[in-house]
């Protein structure tokens, strides 16, 4: 498959339209799903956590990003304008889990949310790699050459592994997963969430090494895949300690 390699300006145009169709239909999701969250978070409370997520995506989404490329805080010193550029939806959902975490401590919510966020995150998973897919090698999430038939050329005479198009993939089949499985997982508040990010987590620790990208840390793993390998040694344990609560049903 042949894809014409995009200018920088159409590239940025097609991703920008794609994430924010991604944001825009999963706070319209959530609005929907946030009848999951417990009947003692008000609407209010409901507004500072979806705020929180969002913010704390933000930040974490282009923490991140300077983890998988030291040099580019380098030269965002010297070029503050490009602090627009370069994000990672690991981190923005690293990110936005705390966010959330601090807008419930603000405002005094002891409950699992985590639920209503799990469709929202997945479909705008779907979404938003439209857009770095048809951005091709103007963004970092191609994956390396391929003799495989289904290789892509993004305008550079290259077939190469379309990780864009599996990242959908996985994300569809983990959203098709969950959505069997909502019922049983709903026994448990929040196991639904912790098992869409630890699934989501090994998922990119694997795939990410099918990328071009830097591997520079120890063991010969990239920025991101340090982030996801730290925050399934870190997660695992509220995962299995809420796996173990709806073992406990019949």
């Amino acid at each position: 498959m042949h894809i014409p390699l995009l200018a920088t300006g159409p590239a940025l145009v097609a991703h920008t339209i794609a994430e924010w169709l991604a944001i825009a239909v999963g706070v319209q999701i959530y609005r929907r799903s946030s009848a999951l969250l417990p009947r003692t978070v008000d609407g209010y409370q409901r507004l500072i956590i979806l705020a929180g997520a969002a913010m704390g995506a933000a930040v974490g989404s282009k923490a991140a990003f300077f983890l998988y490329d030291p040099q580019a805080l380098r030269t965002l010193l010297s070029h503050p304008a490009l602090i627009v550029g370069g994000q990672s939806i690991v981190g923005g959902l690293l990110g936005g889990l705390l966010g959330v975490e601090i807008a419930k401590w603000c405002t005094g919510v002891r409950s699992s949310t985590g639920d209503a966020f799990v469709v929202p995150i997945l479909v705008g998973i779907i979404i938003g790699r439209v857009g770095c897919f048809l951005a091709g090698l103007n963004d970092v999430t191609y994956g390396n050459p391929t003799s495989l038939p289904w290789g892509v050329d993004f305008g550079d005479g290259i077939p190469r592994h379309p990780t864009q198009i599996y990242d959908q993939l996985f994300a569809v089949g983990l959203l098709a997963l969950l959505l069997r499985a909502r019922v049983r997982l709903r026994e448990v508040p929040g196991l639904q969430f912790k098992a869409m990010l630890a699934g989501y987590l090994v998922w990119r620790l694997a795939i990410d090494s099918l990328k071009p990208m830097p591997f520079v840390y120890p063991g010969g793993l990239s920025g991101i895949q340090v982030l996801c390998l730290g925050a399934l040694i870190l997660y695992m344990p509220f995962v299995r300690r809420a796996a173990l609560q709806r073992s406990r049903f019949p």
